[in-house]
Parts: C-alpha cells; structure tokens; sequence
C-alpha cells in the first residue's frame, strides 16, 4: 500500500512541477507556428483547451502535460510485463519522467510528447484487445501525425517474423497513406549528421542510459528474447542511424521509439544484477548512481535554465533562448499601451500569442543585445540583457 502512495506522490510532484515552469517560458516560434499554422490534431488540441481554459501559457502547454501523465502511467503499467517488484517499476518510472527528452516533451508543444503517448498506448493495448482493434488504432494513427509511420515499419518487420500476412500488407498500405498524407521521403547525399544524432541521443537520454538501451536492444537480440516492442523500437533506431548518413533527422519522430524500451532496458538491467553475487554488483551500482546523478542534473538545469545566463557570454547560445523573451517584452510593450506592431517574422508570431497584433503604426526593430547605444526597449534576467529593440511609432492617427 505504501509503494501506491510514493506511485501517486511521484506522479503528483512532478505534474505539480511542470505546471509551475509553464510562468518561466515563453511560447517558441516553432509552437506559435504550429498553432497558427496548417491544422493539425496537437493545433486542434491546444486551440481547445485556449478556448476553455483561457488564454495563457497554461492552458498552451495543458495537453502535454495531460499526454506526458499518462504516457508514465502507460509506462509503469507496460513495466508490469518485465519487471515482477513494485519497487523496481517506481524506479523505472522515475528514469523515464527525469529523461531530458521526457521532460522537454511534457513541456514544448511538438508531436513528440504526442507519440511518447501514442506508442505506449498501443504497446498496452496490443495484449489487452484483439488485432482488429489495434488496426482500427492503426488507421487513427496513420492519418494523425508523420511520426507513426516508423510504428508501421517496426510492426512490417515483426510480422513478418510472426507470419502474419495480412498484417504485414495492412500496416504497409498505412505506411504508404501516411507518407502520401504528410510527404515522408529520404533525401539527400551523404553529409556526415551521425555523430550528430548520437549526440542528440546521448543528450536525450544522457550518456550512460543511451549506450545501455543500445546494449540492452542487442543483448535481447542475441538471445532471441525479442518481442513486438522490441522490434518497434529496434527498427526505429536502425533507421534512424541508416537516415543520419545522409540527412538530418528529426530526432523529435525517432526518440519516443527509443524511449518506450526503457522496460526491455529495466528488465535486462534487474536480471544482470540479481544473477551476481553480492561483491560483484558495485559496477552496477555505480552506473545506476552516475545514471540518476545525470537525470537530476539535467532535469534541475532544464527547470532553473535562466541561471545560466549569469555563465554565458552570448545570451543567444543558450539552449533554451527561443523559449525565452517573448512574454516579457509583450508585457513591456502593453505597459507603454501599445497593442499592435510589426516586427520580424519570428517575434511577431510569438507576441501574436499574448495579445499583440501585427499593424503598420508602430515599428518594432531588434538590435544586437552587444550594442552600447542607447534603446527604448530592454529585456533582462536579472543582470543579463537578454533583448535590445528600438519601438518606432509610425502613425498616431
């Protein structure tokens, strides 16, 4: 009963903290481009819940963290199938809502949080409800967002190990639907980008945890001990190592694959462990300390993010600056009553967002932040001058 209540207490404390970071970031060009932009289900979503719930960035970021929430519900219940000990699947569920990637999807309006969601639903239904069910979930997905579509060709290959033709065709037509619907194509000449995406994946799922999911996908495989999860998540990564020759990626589509094999990685993890006598378990020990040492680190730096402008010497090359000064400057452009302007293309959707409409009165021009002459408009953190514009009003009429 007592592990039932740290199972709720971890699932509230971190909703609770999410919620709170929702007043310390701005809306990104990127998310007021996706909510003004083409309509798409996660735009559908958000507009709703800014209809309901008011607008703010609250109510913005609602259905992430709505998705995140039950995407760690989700995930423990799948646990139950690999790990037997309550109190290892609490475990387990703290490393998946303290994964860097995990925590920026619960926070950022993109379609990763979405597909986190997505894939481990269908992962717990597929041993709950009969196959004609999941490929009525199938056909959902397949016209919901491009990032199902590698579902479809983890599900091709497990199905043809498994025999099941029928299958193999159906999730092949949806993957050509999909890739009809949302243009999905492999381009490009050979241009060096997989270094890089090993190095999105490390930081994704910090170092240490990264090389042990790679481990534990090809331990499993050595062993035969392979399963339909396995083979969603393995086929994803195998494509998107292949994919990274040639082109970059959307790592946002592939991570959630790699994130739903936590369980496989758990599992394989408890057995090497519990098959060693006492003095040979510290190696293991020390990298499950080092693992959750990385996790806290990287969370606290993504939640207290702004600290970190005091260290850096051009406030642009911090990792989360797009997320930043929108809100402030809007506030400090309605302090001077002004409601309407026009400014960069980037800027002027973001501050479409809290309240500021685009109108040829008032001149909004941004200026180096490195620039010693004087500007009328200044956003700062603390000591750190994060934006410097100058307002230019046009028309008084």
């Amino acid at each position: 009963m007592m592990l039932k209540y740290v199972f709720f207490l971890i699932l509230g404390v971190d909703t609770l903290i999410l919620f709170l970071q929702t007043s310390h970031i701005s809306i990104s060009y990127e998310e007021a481009s996706l909510l003004y932009g083409n309509f798409s289900v996660l735009s559908f979503l958000s507009s709703l819940c800014l209809k309901l719930f008011g607008h703010n960035d609250f109510s913005l970021r609602l259905v992430m963290i709505l998705f995140h929430l039950l995407s760690a519900i989700l995930m423990y219940e799948i646990s139950k199938r690999y790990i037997k000990i309550e109190r290892n699947r609490l475990w387990l569920l703290l490393v998946f809502i303290l994964l860097p990637g995990v925590v920026s999807s619960a926070m950022i309006v993109n379609s990763a949080g979405m597909i986190i969601f997505g894939l481990l639903l269908f992962v717990y239904l597929s041993e709950k409800v009969s196959q004609r069910y999941l490929n009525i979930l199938l056909f959902i997905y397949s016209i919901l967002d491009i990032g199902f579509v590698y579902l479809f060709l983890g599900l091709a290959v497990y199905y043809s190990m498994n025999k099941q033709k029928y299958n193999v065709v159906y999730v092949l037509v949806l993957y050509l639907l999909t890739s009809y619907l949302y243009g999905f194509e492999v381009k490009g000449s050979p241009s060096g980008h997989f270094l890089d995406t090993i190095g999105v994946y490390s930081a994704i799922f910090t170092p240490i945890i990264f090389i042990y999911l790679f481990y534990a996908l090809y331990r499993r495989y050595i062993s035969s001990k392979v399963d339909m999860l396995w083979y969603i998540s393995s086929t994803a990564l195998i494509l998107s190592l292949v994919l990274s020759f040639r082109q970059r990626i959307p790592l946002e589509h592939f991570a959630p694959y790699l994130i739903i094999a936590l369980p496989l990685a758990a599992n394989s993890f408890i057995s090497s462990y519990r098959v060693r006598l006492k003095i040979y378990r510290k190696p293991y020990k020390l990298a499950f300390i080092l693992s959750f040492v990385f996790l806290i680190s990287n969370t606290l730096l993504v939640f207290f993010n702004k600290e970190l402008y005091a260290f850096i010497s051009n406030p642009k090359q911090h990792f989360a600056y797009e997320m930043h000064v929108a809100k402030e400057l809007a506030k400090s452009l309605k302090e001077r009553n002004i409601e309407c302007l026009t400014t960069n293309e980037r800027m002027q959707k973001r501050l479409k967002f809290y309240g500021l409409t685009k109108c040829n009165n008032t001149l909004l021009i941004e200026k180096n932040i490195m620039t010693e002459k004087p500007t009328n408009v200044t956003i700062r953190y603390k000591d750190t001058v994060l934006y410097k514009g100058d307002v230019t009003i046009l028309n008084n009429i």
